[in-house]
């Protein structure tokens, strides 16, 4: 956080995370959409293409070369790497489960980011803590509900998502008090484009008229937009206030899915989502009053 910590600054913060959330409802609605008619590989790599060309047009008159240098470059490397599977896994699952199911799972993100302090930052799990981390687990159980007939393999990729996602977030939060947030959502697709390319050229299938190309373009600007409102939302707000806002995507998805595909989500979602949810705030609540 590189913002002086004050009301107005936090209410800015939750102001642009609230804002993250919604659009990337709409990227991920719209993908869910697109995978429909287009390859996978080439949807992912057409939301990075889009992102970089976008995201440059605006930025480069603006920022310069300053838009792409970094003492940090591993680290962005890293990112795009992950950028590459996170967006896959999750345009790949998207064709087979509901919008609100893998939201529900995403909420696991803040739990396994307190699970990964531990070996990463040398921070002790309390009894508070694991009580926490296992009441999740237990949350994301409901959801899933292995062995029963609505348990979908696709699921299981949803949690390796969640646990790649909590590694991305670390990254975010790293790089936040050295780079702007410009460069921060810039570096990684542009790296993401060039490692999918090849890919996404020998499975190409063009999206098929106006509508299809427009919504192509969309996950780009969607995509850009969301990562630079993230990135800025953890400068001038600290995580522990930010974080807990990332549940109301819950409503966004489960509206969006209601509306755009007919998705009624089952009692099992909400519950186990109440459940994660409820789990996530009691860590942010310990971390608030630490703090």
């Amino acid at each position: 956080m590189l913002q002086a910590d004050s009301a107005a600054n936090r209410l800015t913060g939750i102001g642009l995370v609230s804002l993250t959330y919604l659009l990337f409802t709409v990227l991920d609605g719209s993908a869910k959409w697109l995978v429909g008619s287009v390859p996978v590989i080439v949807v992912v790599w057409l939301r990075f293409v889009m992102h970089v060309l976008i995201a440059g047009a605006v930025l480069f008159p603006l920022k310069g070369r300053s838009l792409v240098r970094t003492r940090h470059m591993r680290w962005h490397v890293a990112r795009a790497v992950m950028f590459c599977a996170m967006t896959g896994i999750n345009f790949w699952v998207l064709q087979y489960l509901q919008l609100a199911v893998t939201s529900s799972i995403s909420f696991l993100v803040p739990i396994l980011i307190a699970l990964m302090a531990a070996p990463l930052l040398g921070e002790k799990l309390d009894r508070g803590r694991w009580a926490a981390i296992l009441a999740a687990f237990a949350g994301v159980l409901v959801i899933v509900r292995p062995g029963s007939a609505q348990f979908h393999p696709a699921m299981l990729l949803a949690l390796v998502n969640a646990v790649i996602m909590a590694f991305f977030n670390l990254t975010t939060r790293r790089l936040a008090a050295y780079d702007s947030p410009e460069t921060i959502q810039y570096l990684p697709a542009v790296g993401a484009a060039i490692l999918l390319a090849p890919f996404a050229i020998a499975g190409w299938q063009s999206p098929h008229g106006w509508l299809q190309w427009s919504i192509a373009c969309l996950l780009g600007a969607l995509g850009g937009l969301g990562h630079y409102f993230l990135a800025l939302a953890h400068r001038y707000a600290p995580a522990t206030v930010v974080a807990p806002f990332l549940y109301q995507q819950v409503i966004y998805m489960a509206l969006f899915g209601y509306i755009v595909f007919g998705d009624v989500p089952g009692a099992a979602v909400w519950i186990g989502a109440a459940i994660v949810i409820a789990s996530g705030l009691y860590l942010f609540a310990r971390e608030r009053s630490r703090a």
